[in-house]
């Protein structure tokens, strides 16, 4: 009797299921437009250029899932999103780098317990187990410490050519140029892939009818870079007197190069303490392997 209730009630579930599977449903808007984002090119989705991430199908297809999901959830990553514009990366590449990773971490445990065996040392399930879920996490965070410092040289690097772009500016204000013919002339002049997203952000000003001081503190919105949306604040405010502007691009280019020469300074002391203490632990070392024969002697070992 037990027996044909249970079975009874499998069938009944299952035949609920298959009907409410047939019956169609309404799909929401956010689904509606995570399945329109998901058809679009990864490179039009990221913002970025295409041909910057060398990915196998199976990644491509795994980071569109992911993205997907995320999209349904409402899940939006603005930080992570602008960090990966920075360095031109895919939303797509970057989750399924992570799963990924995450996935070889997991994996290392089944090789560890293999190996251990095969030597003869025979250990509990468990700890296979545990090792395989550290080493998970672990990978799991691998590529945003490599996203981190990225993003940290690329705003680094971001810097230094807006302390270049200011000169350059400065220049062209002095030849009696306008302060969008100056910006624009500026951003051509310099190379680089910095000045490249300048000029396309003073371009896509141009076309869209907005300043350029609105498009350079934009940019820096999205870079997060703090000495762009200065600029574009200086610019809004001072952009019809053209002494003014030269002068304020001039001590704010040499503002930059103080603070990126004493940056520099503080790295180098950082370098210079560190290999002083290398240096101390190599010596260390050499005295106690000097010392270790005489003292074993006098000890009697």
């Amino acid at each position: 009797m037990t027996a044909a209730l249970i079975a009874g009630a499998v069938c009944g579930l299952g035949l609920f299921l298959f009907a409410f599977a047939l019956i169609p449903r309404r799909i929401s808007l956010a689904r509606q437009v995570a399945a329109f984002d998901a058809g679009r090119p990864a490179a039009v989705r990221a913002g970025s250029r295409p041909g910057l991430d060398a990915e196998s199908d199976f990644s491509r297809w795994l980071g569109t899932a992911l993205a997907k999901f995320c999209a349904e959830q409402g899940w939006e990553f603005r930080s992570l999103r602008s960090s990966l514009a920075l360095v031109d990366k895919s939303f797509e590449n970057y989750l399924a780098s992570k799963v990924l990773m995450a996935i070889l971490g997991l994996l290392f445990a089944p090789i560890l317990l293999f190996a251990l065996t095969f030597s003869g040392l025979h250990l509990t399930f468990i700890v296979p187990v545990w090792t395989g879920l550290v080493l998970a996490a672990v990978f799991f965070l691998l590529p945003d410490l490599e996203l981190r410092q990225k993003v940290e040289q690329r705003r680094r690097d971001f810097r230094h050519a807006i302390g270049a772009f200011l000169d350059l500016v400065a220049m062209n204000l002095s030849g009696g140029r306008g302060v969008p013919e100056a910006l624009l002339a500026a951003s051509e002049i310099g190379t680089g892939w910095a000045m490249w997203r300048i000029r396309e952000a003073l371009v896509n000003a141009r076309i869209t009818g907005h300043t350029p001081w609105q498009a350079l503190g934009a940019l820096g919105e999205e870079i997060r870079v703090d000495e762009l949306r200065d600029l574009a604040a200086a610019l809004s405010l001072v952009a019809d007197d053209g002494a003014k502007v030269r002068e304020s691009l001039s001590t704010r280019a040499a503002s930059l190069r103080r603070r990126e020469l004493a940056d520099m300074q503080g790295e180098a002391g950082e370098r210079s303490q560190s290999m002083l203490v290398a240096q101390m632990l190599l010596c260390g070392a050499f005295l106690i392997f000097l010392i270790y024969p005489a003292v074993r002697v006098m000890l009697g070992f």
